[in-house]
């Protein structure tokens, strides 16, 4: 899902390289056999694994390791060098690695080693694990509680029909056209089978008996839980317009949505998207790649400007016009027709496909009617157990405590949901791991990708270091004198950077980034 860069590097197969090059806590980038490989050392030890991510084939070598993990600079994914294991979402699959062999004072990389890896046992696990939801916060924690050793009954029980899914690539490349079918499911259904976690796809939680530790279904079956996950995720909001309901007007969550977008524009020669979110731009950007004539509508006057600042805005508005993208800006749609969209200027913008993308509600409804605690979201405490301590929650319907800003939180982004959804995995397996993850999300728009870490959901100011307009930039905002947010564009090693930073609690190395 990008190009990979040519290799750089010693050749670590045949050449090898100094043992006194290998500092410990750092890493050096090589390769052998014709491949990325990373050499890391820790104490007196010295590691090699694929420097090549096992999430979008990302260049690892090229990210940050912090003396036990090393992370992607695409997505954040971070790896334990130790083991090659997955240890930090969105890669769920380990880093291949390899023997490393001393010779005359110099380090040799030589055969791929077998994946091992041995949890620590678990004390008091729980009867059995049932997981509301199939998405980022589910799939992950299914999967982390079988790395974690859980050997007990698992469910996952999924509205959709089908297996979890890609979602960031539902409105970025697959969307485009340019990644295929075969790429959207996270796992197969037999991948599930081989683990032992049971599916139940295309169904849906109708009711909680906390006192029973019972789940019914809408089959009117009951689920009896040791454990429960609530990860029910948020869903997209319809506006309330006239013709909101026609078949070519559509909104973007799930796979079916995305493929019903991908007929609608199959045959369609004019779109306008609802919206100027970043899942609304994304849609514009991947629509135009089919050469259809895009219309954004959307009531601000510059886009994205309240949540990345008005320099940030016009950059990616200005970046869409130069690619045929038309805003309508300031303004409303008032109805839907079957070929044209009307705004309250009185406004007619032809359209054979309409997208809203107005963003979304978490989906709550579950947790409140079954008497738990609400806020912003389901509220949970560092370790994501809800009121009931029989019952967790994670994901995009999360109020959770961070710990940096001193208040609760709710990030509908994909790898928060995903991390969640690992940590609740831990704790509900009794690890005590409570989430202080700084947030983190990216962006995609034609070929400028922005990464964003940390929340900002309100800032006093913002200072740039570098050019926006270049694509070359770091933005820092802060509230009440305090940086709480950095987007980056094109300065991905310096997002892993500033994430670290925030996670370590340190504003000076925040501060020395500007």
């Amino acid at each position: 899902m990008g190009e990979q860069a040519a290799l750089t590097g010693p050749d670590l197969g045949s050449d090898g390289v100094s043992v006194v090059e290998v500092a410990d806590g750092e890493m050096i980038l090589g390769h052998a056999d014709d491949k990325p490989v990373v050499l890391a050392r820790i104490g007196g030890d010295v590691f090699a694994v694929s420097g090549r991510c096992t999430h979008y084939g990302g260049p690892v070598g090229r990210g940050l390791f912090d003396g036990e993990l090393v992370s992607c600079p695409w997505h954040h994914a971070a790896f334990d060098v130790r083991t090659g294991r997955a240890a930090r979402a969105p890669a769920l699959n380990p880093l291949p690695r390899f023997e490393v062999e001393e010779r005359d004072g110099r380090l040799y990389v030589g055969e791929q080693i077998e994946y091992e890896w041995s949890p620590p046992a678990i004390e008091e696990p729980p009867d059995s694990v049932v997981v509301v939801g199939a998405g980022a916060a589910a799939s992950s924690a299914v999967e982390r509680l079988r790395d974690e050793g859980y050997v007990g009954p698992v469910t996952m029980i999924g509205v959709e029909e089908t297996v979890p899914t890609d979602r960031p690539n539902l409105s970025k490349d697959y969307l485009a056209g340019t990644a295929p079918e075969e790429w959207m499911p996270l796992r197969s259904e037999s991948f599930y089978e081989d683990l032992g976690i049971t599916l139940r796809l295309g169904t849906s939680v109708t009711a909680i008996d906390r006192e029973r530790r019972m789940i019914t279904l809408d089959d009117g079956s009951d689920l009896s839980y040791g454990d429960l996950l609530l990860a029910p995720g948020a869903d997209p909001i319809q506006l309330p317009l006239p013709g909101a309901d026609l078949p070519h007007v559509h909104k973007l969550r799930t796979l079916a949505n995305s493929r019903a977008i991908i007929s609608g524009a199959e045959i369609a020669s004019s779109a306008v998207v609802l919206g100027a979110s970043f899942i609304g731009l994304e849609v514009a950007a991947s629509l135009r790649n089919r050469d259809i004539e895009v219309h954004v509508v959307a009531p601000e006057d510059v886009p994205m400007a309240r949540v990345l600042g008005i320099d940030v805005g016009r950059f990616i508005q200005a970046l869409h016009e130069n690619h045929g993208v038309e805003f309508h800006l300031g303004h409303v749609a008032t109805r839907i027709e079957a070929d044209h969209v009307l705004l309250d200027d009185s406004t007619s913008i032809a359209a054979d496909l309409v997208v809203m993308g107005v963003g979304v509600r978490p989906a709550t409804a579950l947790a409140e009617a079954a008497g738990l605690e609400l806020d912003n979201g389901i509220v949970v405490d560092e370790q994501l157990r809800t009121s009931d301590p029989h019952i967790w929650a994670a994901g995009d319907a999360v109020d959770y405590p961070d710990r940096r800003l001193g208040r609760p939180i709710r990030v509908e982004h994909w790898v928060v949901a995903q991390r969640h959804g690992q940590v609740a995995a831990q704790n509900i397996l009794g690890r005590n791991v409570p989430f202080q993850d700084a947030p983190f999300f990216w962006s995609q728009h034609y070929d400028i990708r922005i990464n964003y870490v940390g929340h900002a959901e309100r800032w006093d100011g913002y200072e740039v270091t570098g050019s926006i307009e270049d694509g070359d930039a770091l933005i820092a905002y802060r509230e009440e004198g305090e940086i709480t947010a950095v987007a980056t564009i094109g300065r991905d090693v310096d997002s892993l950077r500033a994430q670290a930073a925030m996670e370590r609690g340190d504003t000076d190395a925040l501060e020395r980034m500007l």
